[in-house]
């Protein structure tokens, strides 16, 4: 990760910007040899919520038949 004074940001701040967007690489701006912040860049914006979830579900069994919560009850509580 890049590491530039805030001084040296301050004078140039768009042009990082602009670099740290076309190349997706983080910079961590420092004070005195300390971090005081980093500069990362943004996530993509979602397109749209349908399927957002898509990579983090997982199908464990039949979804359209019935799950079984009305076996234990007699036919005339129905």
């Amino acid at each position: 990760m890049r590491e530039m004074a805030v001084s040296e940001f301050k004078a140039t701040c768009q042009g990082v910007i602009e670099d740290v967007r076309k190349t997706r690489r983080p910079v961590r701006i420092t004070n005195f040899g300390k971090a005081v912040a980093e500069l990362v860049p943004a996530k993509p914006a979602m397109k749209s919520w349908l399927g957002c979830t898509r990579d983090s579900t997982e199908v464990a069994s039949d979804i359209v038949g019935p799950v079984g919560a009305f076996d234990n009850w007699k036919d005339d509580e129905l």
